[in-house]
């Protein structure tokens, strides 16, 4: 049986224990078989009556109460009818509900000496302790995840804004070099302007000489 599986089981058995609770079920226990000694069942669920109306009421009400809340029905049932004796098999735990007297008679705690008995107040720490440490379990499982997945998401925004910032600085270069390059062809064009002005003066003043 796997852990989630067992765990399953122990909620079943500790809510078939409150109703035993409930239902002024005397003496309680659940005994935890050993996997070797216990064949297919993995828990007994005991408790007393003192009168079989009592008896028939605590597994009637079992049998309701795990079929509304769980969708759970058991696979066979016996001793109904007496009362004495009622036995509710759901496989991976089995459910005695005895008369007070029937009880001491087969006294089955004594007949599973390897159990590990446990009152219902015990099994529900222990069920509790089992859902918690789970529960810190699955929660450490998914940060570990998301550190990864974090850390590669980091390198992706920092390589868009390199890449925009790129083909700017490129713009502003071509927009300096066009300023620039009228300037320069400028600059030439006046001075010839100027180197030719001496020359018309000097063309005039020979042609005023040969007309004197």
């Amino acid at each position: 049986m796997t852990t989630d599986a067992k765990q399953q089981t122990r909620i079943l058995v500790q809510t078939a224990a409150a109703v035993c609770i409930d239902k002024k079920g005397e003496e309680t226990r659940i005994l935890e078989l050993d996997p070797i000694d216990s064949g297919l069942s993995d828990f007994f669920l005991v408790t007393s009556a003192t009168n079989d109306r009592q008896a028939i009421a605590i597994a009637d009400e079992i049998e309701h109460k795990l079929k509304k809340d769980f969708g759970v029905f058991p696979n066979s049932v016996e001793g109904r009818r007496k009362g004495d004796w009622i036995l509710l098999d759901y496989v991976d735990f089995v459910v005695h509900v005895f008369l007070t007297e029937r009880r001491a008679f087969y006294d089955i705690e004594r007949l599973r000496k390897s159990a590990r008995p446990l009152t219902p107040a015990e099994f529900d720490a222990e069920l509790k302790a089992a859902l918690a440490e789970k529960t810190v379990a699955a929660r450490k499982k998914a940060t570990a995840k998301a550190k990864p997945a974090a850390a590669k998401a980091k390198p992706a925004a920092k390589a868009v804004p390199t890449a925009k910032k790129a083909p700017a600085k490129k713009a502003v270069a071509k927009k300096a070099v066009a300023k620039k390059a009228p300037v320069k062809k400028t600059a030439p064009a006046k001075k010839a302007v100027a180197k030719k002005a001496p020359a018309r003066k000097a063309a005039q003043k020979k042609r005023t000489g040969k007309n004197s």
